[in-house]
């Protein structure tokens, strides 16, 4: 059963009745094969005008739809012989972060990701991939890993934040962050990253420190949640709207101020409709990427990369 955000009620309701149109048995002169048919025009030009105008808060919704792709799913596709790396050689295997070794397209890489979970349970498992210290503590293992044998790195975020819990504060969730941002920036191999879903604060960024970061269509990333930055300039949920217009937090609105590099394209209706369709066109999208940059020298790659981020603010204007 398809899961239908809000906004969408409209598209429900059609897809509803060609779904019941199937199940009939044609009588008389009704011709059910027509009546889908012209259901399904109407549904798929709905749906193009209802995608071609989202609102950022509709945004958010969407880049948080329980049935888009995760990193679990990206890996079974396009990564063959994957072999993860578990712990941070500290304290603990954090699931919210997940990495390992696999081939990508003819390439050995490092591959690492926040994954979410598909239902209840692996929710709670992963955390809502919400990573600890030791989940960024893994992530920097992995880069250095990718480094030390010159391997690329691919990192696909998805996460609402770091956990904010007592307990990752009290291992140094905010030191093992920036540790993991200056590691990032620090390695000599191609770092492609990919915000797939959400991009929450630094829980994000501290994976995304790419030479290229790229974003799905309809995926956000921003400081602060809507619903964080709602509770604290304005103290009320009900202004989380207002909020997520604030936050340019869209990838349209981030490549216009040049904090990323390049948007892809989902499927009509977003990434969830056609999840097969979103992973093959962003393989094409690494593919395309890591070839231009995987003959290019370290430390250029180094170079450009933290004059990059170091740049990034200088010239935006209100």
């Amino acid at each position: 059963m398809k899961n239908f955000l809000d906004f969408e009620k409209p598209i429900a309701e059609l897809e509803g009745k060609i779904e019941e149109l199937r199940h009939l048995s044609g009588e008389g002169d009704f011709n059910i094969a027509d009546e889908v048919s012209k259901l399904q025009d109407k549904t798929e030009k709905l749906l193009r005008q209802t995608y071609q105008k989202l609102t950022p808060w509709q945004k958010v919704q969407v880049a948080r739809h329980p049935d888009r792709p995760h990193f679990n799913d990206y890996v079974a596709a396009l990564i063959e012989d994957f072999t993860p790396v578990a712990g941070d050689r500290c304290f603990a295997d954090d699931k919210a972060i997940l990495g390992g070794m696999g081939r990508f397209r003819g390439y050995s890489c490092v591959i690492i990701g926040q994954e979410k979970g598909a239902d209840t349970g692996e929710r709670v498992a992963h955390n809502f991939g919400m990573a600890r210290p030791e989940g960024y503590r893994k992530a920097r293992r992995l880069m250095e890993l990718a480094d030390r044998f010159s391997l690329p790195v691919i990192s696909l975020v998805d996460t609402p934040g770091a956990y904010p819990g007592v307990g990752a504060e009290e291992r140094g969730q905010a030191e093992a962050i920036a540790r993991c941002i200056d590691t990032g920036l620090g390695i000599r191999v191609p770092l492609l990253s990919v915000i797939i879903g959400e991009g929450g604060s630094g829980g994000a960024i501290a994976i995304a420190t790419g030479d290229v970061v790229m974003m799905l269509e309809h995926s956000i990333y921003s400081v602060i949640s809507p619903e964080g930055c709602a509770s604290i300039l304005w103290r009320s949920a009900e202004q989380t709207q207002v909020a997520a217009e604030a936050l340019r937090l869209t990838a349209q609105d981030l490549l216009g101020l040049g904090l990323i590099d390049r948007v892809l394209p989902e499927p009509l209706g977003g990434a969830h409709r056609d999840p097969v369709e979103t992973i093959g066109r962003l393989g094409d999208a690494l593919e395309s990427e890591l070839k231009r940059l995987i003959v290019q020298d370290g430390g250029l790659l180094r170079r450009r990369r933290r004059d990059k981020f170091l740049e990034m603010g200088k010239q935006v204007t209100p």
